[in-house]
């Protein structure tokens, strides 16, 4: 049988390699300089592995007072879901859209933007900037403030491509955590259960403003106004852009313009959470008034963006961070200390996801399909939900 080999370490009386031939002085220091290492050191190696054996480890795990923690409240929800063998189970936790038969659905727009990335050969897999995608950055900026918007022809605007909603939202309160001069947050009562993790693990103090009325079902408008009201001049306020998360309700385009005044008046810093845009009217356009209402005015306000939901790019957790400055300059400084927030947190976004976007947003057709695609699922919503209520309804007045 032919023996075992054997690394050159197992022994010190293994045989040093030939010496290199060409004799060049470089060549021949180097070749007495392995010879010494594999000499000297081969031994005091084998020691230092021998001297530790796997028994030093069968005591208890440094771990062993870990608790256990509880399941996410929305996310666990969906693990429930997968245990259970109930074969009319459904699943009213995390919100994805799904079909008739309670399957995922990938938009045909989607399918056909990946398709063209596959066939494009020259498309490689290296580092995106910290940033991001640069022509997502450009397009994403454009679709929630408009193609016209001022703030972007004046280069007033800086997008940093995050990922989705939620690192979107971690990057920006991290930033105003180390950068603006006031650290409290207001966040509507109620809101995404994320929310408050978000921005509390980002540095900011967290307090909540009226927003549902459950007498009404409907937008306790008053105490809003009166919460914003008492709010420190310069605190940040949280908005949802449209599809309320998780009331669905939504202020009036003239509530909007009554809440952007107070916001302006008391030099308060609106925070956009938009998740949903196309989602509660099934029109881009219109589900993004709010937010451009607020950068039409001049002033100073952030977007965080999810294409998770409008896409249903759910697991390539593709967003977008936009801050509206008010000049180029004061832009470019925000954009620079982006920089500095990310590079520790993830070093820079991924290309996949970025890029089904930037190739919908981009050509002319694929965004028409899309939009076509898009109001498709939020009719069915609506109607749904409509349903869903007549069906509750007749079953007797407590519903």
């Amino acid at each position: 049988m032919r023996p075992r080999s054997t690394s050159p370490l197992a022994h010190s009386s293994s045989p040093l390699p030939p010496p290199f031939s060409s004799s060049s002085p470089t060549d021949r220091r180097l070749n007495t300089l392995v010879r010494h290492l594999l000499v000297e050191n081969s031994s005091s190696v084998m020691d230092s592995i021998s001297a530790s054996p796997t028994s030093a480890f069968h005591g208890d795990s440094v771990f062993a007072h870990i608790v256990r923690a509880p399941e996410d409240p929305i996310l666990g929800v969906t693990v429930a879901y997968n245990k259970d063998p109930s074969p009319v189970k459904l699943n009213l936790g995390v919100g994805a859209y799904r079909t008739e038969e309670g399957k995922p659905l990938v938009l045909n727009v989607v399918r056909r933007a990946e398709q063209q990335l596959v066939n494009d050969v020259s498309r490689v897999k290296e580092y995106l900037p910290i940033v991001g995608l640069a022509d997502f950055n450009k397009l994403s900026a454009k679709l929630i403030l408009g193609a016209d918007s001022p703030a972007i022809q004046e280069n007033r605007v800086t997008t940093v491509q995050c990922l989705s909603g939620t690192g979107s939202l971690r990057v920006g309160g991290e930033f105003l955590a180390r950068h603006y001069h006031e650290r409290t947050i207001y966040i509507p009562q109620p809101t995404w259960g994320n929310h408050t993790k978000v921005f509390t693990l980002s540095g900011l103090s967290v307090k909540t403003y009226q927003y549902y009325d459950p007498a009404t079902r409907g937008l306790n408008f008053q105490g809003l106004l009166e919460d914003l009201g008492s709010a420190p001049s310069g605190a940040i306020v949280l908005l949802h852009a449209c599809a309320h998360n998780p009331t669905g309700v939504d202020p009036t385009l003239e509530q909007w313009e009554q809440i952007r005044q107070l916001i302006r008046s008391k030099a308060l810093l609106p925070f956009f959470d938009s998740a949903y845009q196309g989602f509660a009217s099934g029109s881009l356009d219109a589900d993004a008034q709010p937010v451009r209402l607020f950068a039409a005015d001049g002033g100073e306000c952030l977007i965080a963006q999810s294409y998770a939901k409008n896409m249903g790019l759910y697991g390539e957790r593709v967003g977008a961070l936009s801050i509206v400055c008010k000049t180029a300059d004061v832009a470019s400084r925000v954009e620079s200390q982006l920089k500095l927030v990310i590079r520790p947190m993830y070093s820079n976004p991924p290309i996949h996801g970025a890029s089904i976007v930037a190739i919908i947003l981009k050509d002319r057709d694929l965004y028409n399909e899309w939009t076509i695609e898009l109001k498709a699922m939020a009719d069915r919503i609506i109607s749904m939900r409509q349903q869903l209520f007549d069906a509750l309804r007749a079953r007797g007045k407590h519903f």
